[in-house]
């Protein structure tokens, strides 16, 4: 079974359908982005996530610290890294025992690193779909992001074959998150 990361909760109704259809991974944007919330929220809506739904936090260029801080809160439990963090960051946050997803663009070369997993994204959130036939072998365990939707996350994941599949804007409705829009993603997800 592919696995799904809901990304980009903004609102409280957002948690509410997470926990009613129970995704593999949630995600919180610390990046700056319009999704972007702050720690009081992500503390906020954490507590209100059913507490085996492990929380990732998204970060672009964050000092080590303050990524660190996020995780030593309580609020995520991985740190996902979108921008040029180093592989001695990477180690680092491991060494404090985050999880790491660690997130690559198209035509970046995908170097070896000791982040838990691999994701290939092919924008913040931008809603844009990677030409699926033309995804690198990427070392395993792997994350594919950009552009999936309730109508095409089958054939993504039949054309990939990720371990986990990741999707914000994807199940957007007027740049806000779809209930229906999430209940079939998750469902179809788990179905492949």
């Amino acid at each position: 079974m592919t696995q799904i990361k809901i990304c980009g909760l903004m609102r409280e109704q957002d948690t509410r359908v997470v926990n009613e259809v129970h995704p593999d991974f949630a995600g919180f944007v610390f990046a700056k982005s319009r999704r972007q919330i702050s720690l009081a929220t992500a503390l906020k809506f954490r507590q209100l996530l059913d507490p085996s739904i492990p929380t990732a936090g998204v970060f672009v260029n964050e000092p080590l610290e303050n990524m660190l801080a996020i995780y030593r809160s309580g609020a995520i439990q991985i740190v996902q890294t979108h921008g040029n963090e180093s592989e001695d960051t990477v180690k680092a946050l491991k060494a404090a025992g985050a999880t790491v997803f660690q997130v690559f663009k198209p035509n970046a070369e995908i170097t070896p690193t000791a982040a838990d997993y691999v994701m290939l994204d092919s924008g913040n959130g931008s809603g844009i779909a990677l030409d699926w036939t033309r995804v690198p072998k990427a070392p395993r365990p792997f994350i594919l992001a950009g552009g999936l939707t309730p109508d095409n996350v089958t054939t993504a994941i039949a054309t990939v074959h990720p371990d986990v599949v990741d999707v914000s804007s994807g199940v957007e409705t007027n740049g806000q998150k779809d209930p229906d829009k999430i209940r079939a993603i998750v469902a179809t997800t788990h179905a492949n």
